[in-house]
């Protein structure tokens, strides 16, 4: 289960201040609804996954102990 900022916070803030299990949880729940999305849906899928490149990509950089290296929003 996702604990965390909801959209209507993370609106107000730029993308480059999200947490990476922020993108990745609204990327995995916006790419699931992409059929069903408006123009604003559309554009706000496509600035997450622009931000996701920007930090090149999602995996952490290495794993230790106690995390792989897999960004979990969970």
């Amino acid at each position: 289960m996702y604990v965390g900022r909801d959209m209507t916070e993370l609106t107000m803030k730029p993308k480059s201040e999200w947490e990476d299990s922020e993108l990745a949880f609204f990327h995995h729940s916006l790419q699931q609804v992409v059929p069903y999305l408006n123009e604003e849906g559309v554009t706000i899928h496509r600035e997450i996954v622009e931000e996701i490149e920007r930090r090149g990509g999602l995996n952490r950089g290495e794993a230790d102990y106690t995390h792989g290296t897999k960004v979990f929003y969970d």
